[in-house]
């Protein structure tokens, strides 16, 4: 699932309240530490000569930041599925909504529940951007008829976990085709920089910067 700016929309008021609710150690500690990180902060426009007034700042953490992907996880703590075995997996922003075949017919419920649950919290689902894939199981001959689609959802046969594609048979072929892909174009790009007089300790840094750093992607 996608949401629109994600981090961007994160209300301060509803981060801290979510915070002051968690059984941490020392949360009053770490309560006004995040408080007084947040507060204070304004904005304003400018244009050629003219400066509009400063108005504060309410809502917004940075994704770079050290506290920006933990504020979203905590911001994200009690979005949860409706139905009994359905479940929702978080990283940060990345949200996937997972829903077993038995619960096939709970997708509009739970769609309409995260729906819900952003526009509570600032966040507005974009639908054009969510996107579903049917998981089936490639050892069965035959295979069940698929679910009606999603009103305003397109399917896929491939989707990006994380940065790893995974097919709608579980296999991970697209990823490993494309990383290898991408290394060849490395390798006859270090080609090139040899013919044209690089020396060996530039070369091989540029190796294992780039095309090692691609194949340690692929190992699931």
């Amino acid at each position: 699932m996608d949401f629109s700016k994600a981090f961007d929309a994160v209300w301060y008021e509803t981060l801290l309240r979510k915070l002051a609710q968690l059984n941490i150690s020392d949360s009053d500690c770490v309560y006004h530490w995040m408080l007084d990180c947040f507060g204070g902060h304004t904005h304003c426009t400018k244009f050629s000569e003219l400066t509009s007034a400063f108005l504060a700042i309410t809502a917004g953490v940075i994704q770079g930041s050290a506290v920006g992907p933990a504020s979203f996880v905590v911001n994200a703590a009690d979005l949860t599925p409706i139905k009994l075995g359905n479940l929702l997996a978080k990283y940060a922003d990345d949200t996937y909504l997972i829903v077993p075949a038995n619960n096939v017919d709970s997708r509009p419920l739970e769609l309409d529940n995260i729906e819900r649950w952003g526009k509570e919290n600032n966040l507005a689902l974009n639908r054009s951007k969510t996107v579903e894939i049917v998981i089936t199981d490639k050892k069965k001959k035959c295979l069940a008829s698929q679910p009606p689609p999603l009103s305003c959802i397109s399917r896929t046969s491939t989707i990006k976990i994380l940065g790893v594609t995974i097919s709608n048979k579980l296999s991970p072929s697209d990823h490993i085709t494309n990383i290898v892909s991408k290394c060849s174009q490395t390798l006859y790009a270090l080609t090139i920089l040899r013919a044209h007089g690089s020396c060996d300790t530039a070369l091989q840094s540029v190796y294992r910067s780039v095309v090692v750093a691609r194949l340690l992607t692929i190992r699931l």
